[in-house]
């Protein structure tokens, strides 16, 4: 299909800089069906879904995977994205033409890295020198990863390493936020529970590669990024159950729906899953594992507005996404969210 399909105009002032406060009071604009809209706040969740259903959830945690350092007098800027061994992660590099394989790089802080090789697409391979783990080097002298439209607006700051992380966070490697998760409370999740509604959790460890553009023309031409995640066996048991009793699974994010169509075979039934996938989800896909998807509002020209197209219909969420810029809801991974039921 053609990229230009997916494109809109978003005004730069729906561009959310900060989350909501508290988190839940953002907005939900609930899409189901062919074009029924209807404007909601995430905290009424649990009175929008039904007792029975259940919500999956990612718990990667953020790592502070931007680095800033020097290869002699050049200024080289790292952002992590994604973890190869112990000591070695492939990362995009900024000023990568005064990079070659071989050059130490020193990060401050004394964290220092050996760019060992380059990559078809630009990155490199960086191996960490130091014998303590390559997260608690982060700690010391990384930043949190922003995406772009963020930190190109204003200065990352201590707030965003609370802000910018989920209630569930739990397994070190994301290099960027399963953002449809950062609007859940300890209250919102207390009144999930009292509904009847099931929580259930998976990793998958969200790459940079989710804010890289779509260079191509056309769909067929477009490769995906790979990302790691981990379903395990008896929570793919608990999940098939959902469905059996009758109940819908609601992916809390892209990244969730995309892991759960990764390890669901072609009669529906959810397995256990350990590696990487770099499924790309286009209209034209047949679902096979989830009943509904809330998620934040998606850049235009990404393969997360083709998702949420591919699920919802292109019509429909273009209409809804012209319904969310009229009536200033909140765009981006600090911005609001919304629940399409198909």
């Amino acid at each position: 299909m053609r990229v230009d399909l997916f494109d809109f105009e978003l005004p730069p002032e729906r561009i959310a800089l900060r989350p909501a406060q508290p988190k839940d009071s953002a907005r939900l604009l609930c899409v189901s069906g062919k074009r029924h809209l209807d404007d909601r706040q995430v905290s009424e969740l649990p009175d929008i879904l039904n007792k029975g259903d259940c919500l999956v959830f990612n718990d990667t945690r953020v790592i502070p995977a931007q680095l800033e350092g020097k290869r002699g007098d050049a200024k080289i800027g790292a952002t992590l994205h994604k973890r190869l061994d112990l000591r070695r992660w492939q990362a995009f590099v900024r000023n990568a033409k005064r990079l070659k394989s071989g050059d130490r790089i020193d990060f401050g802080a004394d964290v220092t890295a050996i760019a060992e090789s380059r990559h078809d697409d630009g990155s490199f391979t960086l191996a960490f020198e130091d014998e303590q783990p390559v997260e608690t080097l982060l700690e010391r002298a990384g930043r949190m990863p922003l995406p772009p439209y963020i930190a190109g607006k204003r200065a990352v700051d201590e707030r965003d390493r609370a802000d910018y992380q989920t209630i569930f966070a739990d397994k070190d490697g994301a290099v960027a936020a399963p953002t449809a998760s950062l609007h859940f409370t300890s209250q919102l999740l207390a009144a999930i529970d009292r509904a009847g509604i099931a929580r259930e959790t998976l990793t998958l460890h969200v790459g940079a590669g989710t804010f890289l553009p779509v260079k191509a023309d056309d769909t067929d031409d477009h490769v995906m990024h790979s990302e790691w995640g981990r379903i395990e066996a008896e929570t793919a048991q608990r999940l098939n159950a959902v469905r059996k009793n009758g109940g819908r699974l609601i992916a809390a994010g892209t990244t969730v729906l995309r892991l759960l169509e990764s390890a669901t075979d072609e009669d529906g039934i959810i397995r256990s899953f350990a590696g990487d996938t770099d499924i790309f989800i286009t209209p034209g896909y047949e679902f096979r594992a989830i009943d509904g998807l809330m998620t934040n509002f998606h850049l235009p020209r990404s393969t997360l507005f083709m998702l949420v197209c591919a699920l919802m219909g292109r019509e429909t969420m273009q209409a809804a996404y012209a319904h969310a810029i009229n009536n200033e809801y909140r765009f981006y991974s600090y911005g609001d969210s919304s629940l399409l039921l198909p």
